[in-house]
């Protein structure tokens, strides 16, 4: 039996995720649930990390959760599948230069910085949906592929105002133009990011989180 742990520290857009997740195991041998209990996630079979909002606060509160130690140790010790989404993927990072500098759990090498565009007519924060562009096809992509075709289903939806730029792009899946390239994906074996929001994208992003959970 899969059992999905979305964790909660006080940060995230857990509800919508929570209900993405729901519609989705229907009618399987899974479970969701929602905690910062440490028992809860070492028992967990896959791990979702969400997070809305600074990436100050997001880190201080999974510091101020004292859960970092087991989730890095399911993570790395007896590798479970893990999905950190929008500030989630940030937290990956090795560094955010929002409001300040702020250590990230340097996962893979890459800082966080704020967009920045030559366009005057795009916004900031990047708001709405976007098209993805495949960068590289690893296992994930294969499975993904064969649920959706990702010519005619490759819209996402994105909310953010700093953006992961990575080390080298070895760990890059997806990006998207937003008046320059931005980080959209990322993935090193169990490890995935996304910038974009899959719980609210609609018909791809039920069909992401579904190959995720179907992850060993």
């Amino acid at each position: 039996m899969k059992k999905i742990c979305v964790i909660d520290y006080d940060s995230g857009n857990i509800r919508s995720v929570y209900n993405a997740l729901k519609k989705i195991i229907v009618g399987t041998n899974c479970s969701i649930f929602v905690t910062s209990d440490e028992k809860k996630i070492n028992d967990s079979s896959h791990i979702i990390l969400p997070g809305v909002g600074a990436f100050s606060t997001c880190i201080e509160g999974l510091r101020r959760k004292n859960i970092l130690r087991v989730i890095e140790k399911k993570v790395f010790e007896n590798p479970c599948p893990f999905l950190g989404i929008c500030v989630g993927m940030q937290m990956m990072s090795s560094k955010s230069y929002e409001k300040g500098v702020h250590d990230g759990l340097n996962w893979i090498p890459g800082d966080v910085k704020k967009i920045e565009t030559n366009k005057n007519s795009l916004k900031i924060p990047h708001m709405g949906w976007n098209k993805l562009i495949l960068k590289k096809e690893n296992g994930f992509i294969k499975k993904l592929k064969k649920k959706i075709d990702l010519k005619k289903n490759n819209d996402a939806y994105f909310v953010h105002s700093y953006s992961l730029i990575l080390k080298d792009n070895t760990n890059l899946i997806f990006s998207t133009e937003y008046g320059k390239e931005i980080t959209a994906m990322i993935s090193n074996e169990n490890l995935i990011g996304t910038q974009f929001h899959p719980e609210k994208s609609h018909l791809f992003g039920l069909n992401f989180l579904e190959t995720f959970i179907e992850m060993n």
